[in-house]
């Protein structure tokens, strides 16, 4: 289901939902406008009118803590309760634990926000993601010897996460992503020949630059290409340090220098 506005950050935009589920060999996808008419659907009434005539299933599964319906009054027990009229099975997906806790989209959210990135990667079961287009920045970085990507988020629901600098892998969109033409339409499907770059990334404001507005900028290892307005997927492989406030650009200069060597450390 498709909501226009969400009221939360995303864990995923729905295009990088498309690409995880096509990454699991998912054959048939149907993705639904979450409608005003849609949305006042009672839960009987997506049952039977919506999954039901729609779909025919032979098998329904269901987290186990998951509602649907208006007001959220469906779930697991209904659907087994209305399995015997609807010639259907349902499966539950239980909770899942990991580290003592059990997993949920809040304390993954709350991970990418602290910083606890590996710990975010090891719920989610994939290194936590997010695209952002190439902008022009102040160009500072490339007068000290690091020059950066400034990024501008792709998707203004996508969550960043918290200020600091990590050690990240990345990949072009247009290389990630092979396009396929049929005779009656184009499509694009995963490409798993594409290269994937090294690089560390600052969230923050830059304090020891007086910068006020908060920037995402990538400093790319070994590259020197022109990739103004191109759209780059960040992969966050691990947090290395806070945002500081350096006294002056050659304090800077050694601490970048210092956050090189433990990227390259990290992402061996």
């Amino acid at each position: 289901v498709a909501c226009e506005k969400p009221t939360i950050q995303l864990l995923n935009t729905l295009e990088e939902k498309i690409d995880l589920l096509e990454k699991q060999q998912v054959d048939n996808l149907v993705i639904v406008p979450f409608t005003d008419a849609f949305s006042n659907l009672t839960a009987e009434e997506y049952i039977s009118n919506f999954l039901v005539e729609k779909f025919h299933p032979h098998t329904i599964i269901i987290g186990h803590d998951h509602h649907f319906g208006k007001g959220r009054t469906g779930n697991y027990a209904l659907l087994e309760e209305k399995s015997s009229i609807f010639h259907y099975t349902v499966k539950e997906i239980p909770a899942h634990m990991l580290l003592e806790v059990t997993i949920s989209s809040t304390k993954i959210r709350q991970s990418i926000l602290n910083g606890d990135i590996e710990i975010a990667s090891k719920f989610l079961g994939y290194p936590y993601f997010f695209s952002g287009k190439v902008v022009k920045g102040n160009q500072l970085g490339r007068t000290i010897g690091y020059p950066t990507a400034n990024l501008q988020m792709e998707d203004e629901f996508k969550l960043i996460p918290g200020n600091g600098v990590y050690a990240v892998e990345l990949e072009k969109l247009e290389d990630r992503r092979l396009k396929i033409e049929d005779k009656s339409t184009q499509h694009s499907k995963l490409n798993s020949q594409h290269t994937i770059y090294k690089g560390m990334m600052n969230i923050g404001i830059r304090p020891t630059v007086d910068g006020t507005r908060k920037v995402i900028e990538v400093n790319i290892f070994d590259f020197d290409k022109d990739i103004y307005g191109e759209t780059l997927i960040i992969t966050l492989k691990k947090y290395l340090r806070s945002e500081e406030k350096f006294n002056g650009i050659e304090a800077l200069k050694v601490q970048l220098a210092r956050d090189k060597e433990n990227t390259l450390k990290a992402l061996r």
